[in-house]
């Protein structure tokens, strides 16, 4: 059964994660991949949703994947008892999993269960196409070898991370205007979309 916990901002809910994952997670291993930041100017939050882990008592195994090879990025997903993907250029994050083939790792260890955590870039890429989020990440420069946006296709639905929450909030709104044929679900930097099996709600982690 799929188990996704998608989020905008990691570090904001993750006090929702124990009861989602309905398991113990002290001791665990979270394969953490930042690859998504790498090109980023400001990746504050990556060091945040890794502290967030460790807090809950996780191990974290840090992969990155553009350099990691085909070999150990398998040997990381299967080691890990959760898998974690943050945020950054949703462009450049699915063009590195495709060129490692790690698309399909994932897709596999998804689809067998293993809780699967993903902040932002991290969560858009299970749709099945990003190309809404050329509104939001830069696509040409961060991706040149990405050939079209397709992407994992886990979900039927299209997460909007960020919305109203500063500083994407005209950027969100205009995201929802121009695409009104796709069915979003927009979550807010202290909500997350919590799917589990068929059964998919949307969680606050606080009041804003």
């Amino acid at each position: 059964m799929i188990k996704l916990f998608l989020c905008s901002y990691f570090a904001g809910v993750s006090a929702l994660l124990p009861p989602f994952a309905g398991k113990k997670l002290e001791g665990k291993t979270v394969a953490f991949i930042p690859t998504a930041s790498l090109h980023e100017p400001y990746k504050d939050y990556v060091k945040e949703g890794k502290e967030a882990l460790l807090t809950l008592g996780l191990k974290a195994k840090e992969l990155e994947v553009g350099n990691a090879s085909k070999e150990e990025i398998a040997q990381t997903l299967d080691e890990s008892d959760l898998i974690y993907v943050s945020g950054g250029n949703t462009f450049f994050l699915l063009q590195e999993l495709m060129r490692k083939e790690a698309d399909v790792l994932l897709t596999r260890q998804i689809k067998a269960g293993k809780l699967y955590i993903g902040e932002s870039a991290g969560a858009m890429i299970l749709s099945p196409n990003i190309g809404y989020a050329k509104e939001m990440d830069n696509a040409e420069e961060a991706a040149p070898q990405l050939r079209n946006f397709d992407a994992l296709c886990l979900v039927n639905f299209y997460p909007l991370p960020h919305y109203k929450s500063f500083p994407f909030e005209e950027l969100t709104d205009n995201i929802l205007k121009n695409h009104s044929e796709i069915p979003f679900k927009p979550i807010t930097n202290v909500q997350v979309i919590c799917v589990n099996g068929d059964l998919v709600t949307v969680e606050e982690a606080l009041k804003e």
